[in-house]
């Protein structure tokens, strides 16, 4: 990556926008979805930034761009709608020591601006590094068709209860239970519009500490096919996502295990773990290369009589 994706936490931090035409109303629109302090900086703005002025909802500053103006600042962007002046403003942004980002100039920018999609507190951001805005683009869109509107109300109800949840429940129970949560009935029910009918369930599922999941077999043995990520199945990325423990063949490409939760312990896998893997109280997934019907483990399974799941790769 040439970029790294991070997430910047907004309130009441500054952004300075410079211009006042529509290149500066388009990144002010964005910035505005956040809790950003936002100044924008032109003599003359547009009837739209004209009225969030009047309604002091952004900050008009009509002076001289200076290296003043970029102090304790989180972030620029600067779309005067002249690429020779965002060039020099871009400048003397720079050497004012802020992140900066200059409309349709990519060469110039600290800072790239994603596709967004918007559940807040859920948010998706696409990037392809300025090089592929319409690929972006396409992605948001599959995006909004896959992530239901009320999905961030969910997530902001989850984040509300978290705290009743750590007090009643264990590690291994929150996670079972946010599983049901985002998986299950109350995400249907907030789908479908019924939020206060799914968050009883979630209240009473704290509560009790009972809710029904739909049940995976506690081991699986996921196929890696020719032991490279991108021969693995969806099925096969859920299960590593929602591993404790995975036991990994030393052949695979380690870039598979970045499809992992980060937290899940990672051993190299050895025959002599099997007694491990029968007798162990996680979610286990034993990462294999090849065929997993064929693994040494799935043999060992079989012949304990244990329950398990195999996941063939592509």
């Amino acid at each position: 990556m040439k970029t790294f994706p991070m997430f910047l936490r907004m309130n009441g931090r500054r952004v300075v926008i410079v211009g006042g035409g529509e290149q500066a109303a388009q990144k002010t629109r964005l910035i505005m979805k956040s809790e950003a302090e936002i100044h924008v900086m032109a003599p003359e703005i547009d009837d739209e930034l004209s009225a969030l002025a009047a309604e002091k909802k952004i900050h008009w500053n009509t002076e001289r761009v200076t290296a003043n103006a970029f102090k304790d600042t989180a972030l620029v962007f600067i779309g005067s709608g002249c690429p020779g002046a965002d060039a020099a403003i871009h400048a003397v942004a720079v050497d004012a020591g802020a992140l900066v980002n200059v409309v349709d100039q990519p060469h110039l920018c600290d800072a790239l601006t994603p596709s967004i999609v918007d559940r807040d507190p859920v948010v998706v951001a696409i990037g392809t590094e300025g090089t592929a805005p319409v690929l972006a683009r396409q992605i948001k869109t599959r995006m909004e068709t896959m992530l239901e509107p009320r999905l961030g109300d969910l997530a902001a109800t989850v984040g509300r209860l978290r705290d009743a949840a750590a007090a009643r429940l264990g590690p291994r129970q929150r996670r079972d239970l946010y599983r049901w949560v985002f998986g299950d009935a109350p995400r249907r029910a907030f789908a479908r519009g019924a939020e206060r009918e799914g968050i009883e369930m979630i209240k009473n599922a704290i509560q009790t500490g009972e809710f029904t999941i739909t049940q995976t077999a506690q081991v699986a043995v996921v196929g890696a096919a020719d032991g490279t990520r991108d021969l693995m199945t969806l099925r096969g990325v859920q299960r590593l996502q929602e591993a404790d423990v995975i036991y990994y063949d030393t052949t695979l490409d380690r870039d598979v295990l970045e499809l992992a939760r980060r937290d899940a312990e990672r051993i190299p896998f050895t025959p002599a773990m099997t007694d491990d893997i029968l007798t162990s109280s996680d979610r286990v997934v034993v990462l294999a290369a090849g065929d997993p019907a064929a693994h040494a483990i799935t043999a060992a399974l079989t012949k304990a009589g244990a329950e398990f799941e195999i996941v063939a790769g592509v």
